[in-house]
């Protein structure tokens, strides 16, 4: 049976490769993101934020299936933090009420190994307690600290958006609601964000340095399409809170036994 879809982040990456592949099993997929989407908007700013539920009501005629929150940016700046966390939380909040009409609804987002890097704990409490100009006024210090200290306003937007995933999941207005909840956490995937630094010796040597993937290395987009496509499935009916490391056995070779 064919589902409405919203994907954020959908030109690109990840987001272009699940829309493609759920369109190829005939569903019919809405597609946001900056520019060359059904709707174009800037989730760092909340008229970008209420455009998006604003179309999105518009062109799923008021009900969707399911929502992947994809769109994200890798920059160590403070923005960062307002597209891969207050973006996330205002497309998962504000399309929940177009879920709740479907049979079968279901939503998902992107996290990332990086929710593993180091944080900096006035960030993470700003983060928390969704207060966005404190935690843009702590990235931009943090930014000025250098490239280390700068890097936690992407790790801390990760980290925190799946916090959150992991409790919002099991509450009443997620699963209450019949609404399974869960994200993905991929590694180093080819993509124009990572462009940049597998096309060099440099770049790539860093990253195999810094990013182990024992199984099969690096991967394409498509490898986490597919893990979307099946959580967003009416097949997916009882897995619940969970953050899926995509990662070629990064999280289990860094971090060992330690989730036991």
């Amino acid at each position: 049976m064919s589902r409405t879809y919203l994907i954020t982040g959908a030109a690109s990456g990840i987001g272009k490769a699940t829309s493609e592949l759920l369109q190829s099993r005939g569903h019919k997929v809405i597609g946001a993101d900056l520019q060359n989407a059904d709707i174009n908007g800037d989730l760092s700013t909340p008229e970008g934020r209420q455009n998006l539920i604003d179309e999105a009501t518009k062109l799923s005629e008021g009900r969707l299936d399911g929502v992947i929150a994809n769109a994200g940016i890798q920059f160590p700046k403070p923005i960062t933090l307002k597209v891969n966390y207050f973006g996330a939380l205002a497309t998962l909040e504000g399309l929940r009420p177009l879920l709740l009409k479907s049979d079968a609804p279901r939503a998902a987002l992107t996290c990332s190994i990086a929710s593993l890097h180091p944080q900096d704990e006035e960030l993470m409490k700003a983060l928390e307690d969704r207060d966005e100009e404190g935690a843009v006024k702590r990235g931009a210090e943090l930014e000025e600290m250098g490239q280390s200290d700068a890097y936690k306003n992407y790790s801390c937007s990760k980290k925190a958006i799946a916090k959150w995933m992991r409790r919002a999941a099991p509450s009443e207005d997620w699963a209450g609601a019949g609404i399974p909840l869960n994200a993905i956490a991929p590694a180093v995937v080819t993509s124009p964000m990572t462009k940049d630094l597998v096309n060099n010796p440099e770049g790539r040597k860093l990253l195999e340095e810094t990013t182990p993937m024992p199984l099969n290395g690096w991967m394409d987009p498509e490898q986490a399409a597919k893990l979307f496509a099946w959580l967003v499935s009416e097949e997916n009916t009882h897995l619940c809170g969970q953050v899926i490391f995509i990662d070629g056995g990064y999280d289990a070779l860094t971090r060992g036994d330690s989730t036991w």
